[in-house]
């Protein structure tokens, strides 16, 4: 949430200089709660957080119109650096499994969720 985040509060600050300061505290809010329910997997908080800054953009592209393609092109960049925060970059998996007789193998480069009727 590096770039697109900091890009994020600088259009904040261009579209209401004079509410600049809050909206960034508030934007800072947020951005510590949405961390935070990844932390600990409550996606229910993040899609909260999401739908309430949703309404908030969206009243202001209706007060303001000609906002609409500059907050597109954040919001594009927001989903972008969010995609490369969830993509470890560098990182190699190499994986080997031999099974014999009746046993079962898994393997995952990443979550796992192994259920079985046993």
């Amino acid at each position: 949430m590096g770039a697109g985040y900091g890009r994020g509060r600088g259009v904040v600050a261009a579209v209401h200089p004079e509410r600049a300061e809050t909206v960034q505290a508030e934007l800072a809010e947020g951005r510590a709660e949405v961390l935070a329910a990844r932390q600990v997997g409550d996606e229910q908080v993040e899609q909260a957080l999401v739908g309430e800054w949703q309404s908030r953009l969206r009243r202001l592209v209706t007060a303001d119109p000609q906002l609409a393609d500059e907050l597109r092109r954040v919001v594009a960049e927001l989903r972008a650096a969010l995609a490369d925060a969830d993509t470890p970059q560098g990182t190699t998996i190499t994986m080997q499994a031999t099974a014999f007789g009746n046993s079962r193998v898994n393997q995952a480069g990443r979550d796992l969720r192994v259920t079985t009727g046993e």
